[in-house]
């Protein structure tokens, strides 16, 4: 995000970059600590931090995808070339990946569901931290964030659930916008009488 854009205009035309469309150069360390720094400041009903981070840069990316293929193959040993090179470059198509981890549990005063949500709090600050850092962001979860199989090697503990992996990096392309929703659609005011 450009200095002279007021958040307001930022708000009004955020979208996510394409995956497919993340390159080199990603953060440097300093830029990527104040992009942590700024995804964890959510709302956090009790002080808990019911998540945690994992950052993903570097060769574990390509070996990830590695792990990513072999459970893969498991799955469906028939996979075509194409396929395998969609699972082997998963977390290589940005710079970096951080995947936002909720720990959310049963607690004697915050309802789960509000630490959960806090969690996906952070996946959206994260990527407006990457923005206003000079960089592009895409929120994705896809398969490797529901089968287990694959939480060791990524580093995630039993009970824990993936909000988000989060790519981050840069981008010369123009990201068209895609339709969002009109607010006739989707909000309603209470009390008052609906035509």
């Amino acid at each position: 995000m450009e200095n002279n854009v007021t958040l307001s205009d930022y708000l009004k035309d955020r979208h996510s970059t394409p995956v497919a469309q993340i390159k080199d150069p990603g953060p440097s360390q300093s830029e990527l600590e104040a992009i942590l720094t700024s995804s964890v400041r959510v709302p956090d009903h009790g002080k808990i931090a019911p998540w945690r981070l994992v950052v993903y840069r570097g060769d574990v990316r390509k070996t990830l995808g590695e792990q990513f293929l072999k459970l893969s193959l498991e799955s469906n040993p028939d996979m075509t070339e194409t396929a395998r090179e969609v699972e082997l470059g998963r977390f290589t198509r940005a710079p970096l990946v951080v995947a936002v981890i909720s720990t959310a549990a049963p607690h004697a005063k915050i309802p789960e569901w509000e630490q959960v949500l806090s969690a996906g709090a952070v996946c959206l600050n994260m990527i407006m931290a990457a923005n206003a850092q000079g960089y592009v962001a895409n929120w994705r979860t896809e398969w490797i964030a529901y089968d287990e199989r694959v939480f060791p090697a990524l580093g995630i503990k039993p009970g824990e659930k993936v909000a988000g992996f989060v790519h981050i990096g840069s981008s010369d392309f123009p990201t068209p916008d895609r339709p969002r929703p009109q607010l006739a659609d989707v909000v309603t005011y209470a009390g008052e009488e609906q035509a």
